[in-house]
């Protein structure tokens, strides 16, 4: 009866998260840049993927039935190439979108809808489709013997060690969502640790470094709030306006945006991160 119902829980999780997520986003009439009203939704689709495991991202161009075929195919394919680089600014990873191509236009008959008009307006868009990855296969439980892991060394422990100039400490829980400057709510506890710490060793000089992910080459991100393309920078002073609100000497710190040109590799959550490069180090004594 157990395995029965484990099975059916199986199924039922399978159906559901293999659920693709869609969105569409329509365009003026000969235009491929997206419309302000258009950019705004689509962004707001791309907060909602914060915390969805995807396997892959399709974008499909389309036009209306006014411009010839060879033109609706090339403006198809620039309206799929916009928003693909909407998602690359928002710090989407390039490697999950799968398909970015241009279908040229639709024909009136798709649509049920009297008003040409309307039909064309629909017509002119993009269809986005999220693929959410499967789910890992429920594992029965089976008698192990307990391994005792090995701890490893938090950024709050490099800092309370023995420091010296050239060290780097990646705040490994300081974590941010796509697009946005300031550390999730779950990272402020540790946060305000390491403020702590750094307010009490004033011989520590260091400079703060913001990261992004996702973006191409060595472009920096847009940053959602303030829509300026320095989303690292923008990370690292926050982290540094925080430090200097919990008593952190100012002339002791500075900040600088890294874009993405140190990707650490793995999961791209990782590299939405800031560091602590350490400049000089004094007697905290002195």
């Amino acid at each position: 009866m157990n395995k029965l119902y484990v099975f059916i829980l199986l199924c039922c999780n399978f159906v559901f998260s293999q659920k693709e997520l869609t969105h569409d986003v329509y365009f003026d009439t000969d235009k491929y840049i997206v419309p302000s009203t258009e950019e705004s939704r689509l962004l707001l689709f791309i907060s909602t993927l914060e915390n969805v495991e995807i396997e892959s991202i399709s974008i499909f161009g389309f036009c209306d039935d006014i411009g010839a075929a060879d033109y609706n195919l090339i403006l198809s394919q620039q309206r799929a190439d916009a928003i693909k680089n909407i998602f690359s600014n928002n710090e989407i990873s390039e490697s999950l979108i799968s398909n970015v191509d241009g279908k040229g236009q639709i024909l009136l008959k798709i649509i049920e809808e009297k008003n040409v008009l309307k039909i064309r307006g629909l017509n002119r868009k993009v269809e986005i489709i999220v693929k959410p990855k499967p789910p890992e296969p429920i594992k029965e439980k089976e008698d192990t013997v307990a391994v005792i892991e090995k701890k490893e060394k938090t950024a709050i422990d490099f800092l309370k060690g023995d420091l010296k100039k050239g060290d780097k400490i990646i705040l490994e829980n300081i974590h941010f969502s796509n697009g946005y400057s300031y550390p999730k709510a779950e990272s402020k506890k540790t946060l305000e640790a390491i403020a702590n710490i750094l307010s009490e060793r004033k011989g520590v000089y260091f400079t703060i470094q913001g990261h992004v992910c996702c973006t191409q080459y060595t472009r920096d991100a847009v940053d959602k709030k303030t829509k300026k393309r320095n989303l690292s920078e923008a990370r690292a002073k926050y982290i540094y306006d925080y430090f200097e609100k919990k008593g952190v000497d100012r002339r002791r710190m500075r900040y600088l945006g890294m874009r993405r040109m140190f990707p650490l590799g793995g999961d791209t959550k990782f590299d939405r991160r800031v560091e602590i490069v350490i400049t000089y180090v004094v007697d905290d004594n002195q």
